[in-house]
């Protein structure tokens, strides 16, 4: 054995005698930057595709010439500026220091006279403000008052105010019965929390599944896919927790695309999404073949319910045909669901729910180092206002089932009288088929931003989508009196933009359209950075 060493050694020495030193060390680093260079490669076109691949090389080969850059950055500066539209002008008169003396009770006809200079907002709004009637009375006053008796408190504290803490558990046991917690496939240990927000439920239901799945399988290097609809609350989960984002094009409906999403998934999938209704065009994603889907493959499924929790088990109840979307489908292991929406509670509630406690103990951050103490939390922030809780829980019992079955009553009469509307306004149409109360719509005559930017100079806050170029409005009980009116300004906008085509003064339409033929991705999303950067 020794010998044949010895003489391995020697021809090997032999055949590498006739190269340089110099060679024989350089070679094996080139050859290793070589491997990474198209390892690297190979992970764009599988992230991107062979198309945007070659796209990006090219414009980053590009934005390497000299002058290049300095165009394109003062070429942003001026986009920016465009979108501030004056903003920076009244951010001129805005305190930066506190006054020397208190203006005492003062201040609250401070905050009149600033409220009353905001843009009228009732009835004109996509979504945004959920609750009808005036913002003084009725079901805004009640929660407004339960809020102000609560102002004072907060749910870390849980034995100094335990009304609080028995009001998010009921507010969270309520939300879970509408559901699904109640049917025998939930398997009856639903539970959660209440959070901020739609967007701190998601982290929460992303953030859990990543460490559940840590444990459960061991991953270690995570990896979701979510459909492209999903909200981009995903995109920032992703940010936040290190995990690898596969967004997958939606179906011709519009819908998730199964088949695609099943071939994305590898060993290093945590989680799957599914959105009851997704965001921009108002349907339901198939939550039942997402749940199929995780099952087979032992991992979990979040459904986004921020816009539908509230709605869709109404719907239903109502008759309208609306498929699975709950804890009674196998598979969801969390649920989203905003009390600040539909569930008309004040701003900045929402539920995160699980199938079971030991799902959710993921969620949790438990210190034992601390010098200040013991510290557990249940969610992102440690103190929380403990009036919103309290907005929550008296919104859902001043309206009760009567009261919810009532409002989606009139919401979905008022969604399909929006859309059968629409569909009749010729050069308009809606996208994929909606199942409750956001009716998306496109036009293949005109450009639908320059109609968007015509609802707007007649009062309207509509929003402009993409992938198709498209708007929507999300219907709310400040609409129930308005179609009329929406009508009658979208039909006469598609008129005047057929008649006068081209972007209005002050509209936004070129940007979005340029924003959208952008191949530069990054630079569309440098521009949102830079905008986001001056307005706050």
């Amino acid at each position: 054995m020794e010998d044949r060493m010895l003489r391995l050694r020697a021809a090997a020495n032999a055949a590498l005698s006739r190269y340089e030193p110099l060679a024989l060390v350089v070679a094996p680093l080139l050859t290793l930057l070589l491997a990474r260079s198209l390892h690297a490669v190979f992970l764009s076109v599988r992230e991107k595709g062979i198309k945007a691949a070659v796209l990006g090389f090219l414009i980053a080969s590009v934005k390497s010439i000299p002058g290049v850059s300095w165009y394109i950055e003062s070429e942003k500066k001026k986009v920016v500026e465009k979108l501030q539209s004056g903003s920076k002008s009244k951010r001129d008169s805005w305190r930066t220091e506190l006054p020397n003396i208190g203006l005492g009770k003062a201040t609250i006809q401070e905050l009149e006279d600033a409220r009353n200079k905001d843009i009228a907002w009732q009835g004109k709004c996509s979504g945004t403000v959920y609750i009808g009637g005036s913002d003084s009375e009725n079901h805004f006053a009640l929660i407004n008052e339960a809020h102000a008796m609560f102002s004072h408190t907060n749910p870390l504290h849980q034995d100094v105010f335990q009304s609080v803490a028995r009001y998010e558990a009921e507010v969270v046991a309520m939300t879970a019965a509408l559901l699904g917690s109640r049917e025998p496939a939930s398997g009856g240990q639903i539970c959660g929390n209440m959070t901020s927000g739609g967007t701190e439920s998601i982290l929460l239901a992303v953030k859990t599944s990543r460490d559940y799945m840590r444990t459960k399988k061991g991953i270690t290097k995570p990896e979701m896919i979510i459909p492209g609809s999903a909200h981009s609350a995903y995109d920032k989960a992703a940010q936040y927790f290190n995990i690898k984002l596969w967004r997958v094009p939606v179906n011709k409906d519009y819908v998730a695309d199964v088949k695609r999403i099943r071939r994305c998934i590898n060993g290093n999938t945590i989680l799957i999404v599914g959105s009851a209704p997704g965001f921009p065009h108002g349907v339901i994603d198939p939550i039942e073949e997402l749940g199929d889907l995780a099952s087979r493959y032992g991992i979990c499924l979040h459904v986004d319910l921020c816009l539908g929790g509230f709605v869709l088990p109404f719907a239903r109840k109502l008759g309208y045909p609306i498929p699975p979307f709950d804890f009674s489908v196998k598979g969801v292991t969390s649920i989203s669901t905003d009390v600040h929406k539909y569930g008309l509670g004040p701003k900045g509630t929402s539920v995160v729910l699980y199938r079971n406690r030991e799902i959710r103990k993921h969620q949790f951050v438990a210190v034992t180092e601390w010098s200040g103490g013991l510290y557990v939390s249940p969610t992102m922030a440690g103190s929380r206002p403990g009036g919103l809780i309290a907005g929550a829980w008296a919104a859902m019992m001043s309206l009760g089932l009567n009261g919810y079955l009532e409002n989606t009553r009139q919401m979905m009469e008022v969604s399909k009288k929006i859309q059968k509307g629409i569909e009749e306004i010729p050069g308009l149409f809606i996208i994929g088929q909606p199942h409750m109360t956001v009716v998306a719509f496109g036009s293949n005559d005109v450009d639908i931003f320059e109609v968007n930017d015509m609802m707007t100079s007649k009062g309207w806050h509509l929003n402009a989508l993409q992938k198709p170029n498209s708007i929507h409005i999300c219907v709310t009980l400040q609409h129930l009196h308005v179609v009329g009116d929406f009508l009658r300004d979208l039909r006469e906008s598609m008129k005047m933009v057929k008649e006068n085509p081209g972007p209005i003064s002050g509209g936004l339409a070129p940007l979005y359209g340029a924003a959208g033929k952008m191949p530069d991705r990054g630079i569309v999303q440098d521009l949102l950075v830079e905008f986001m950067d001056s307005s706050c």
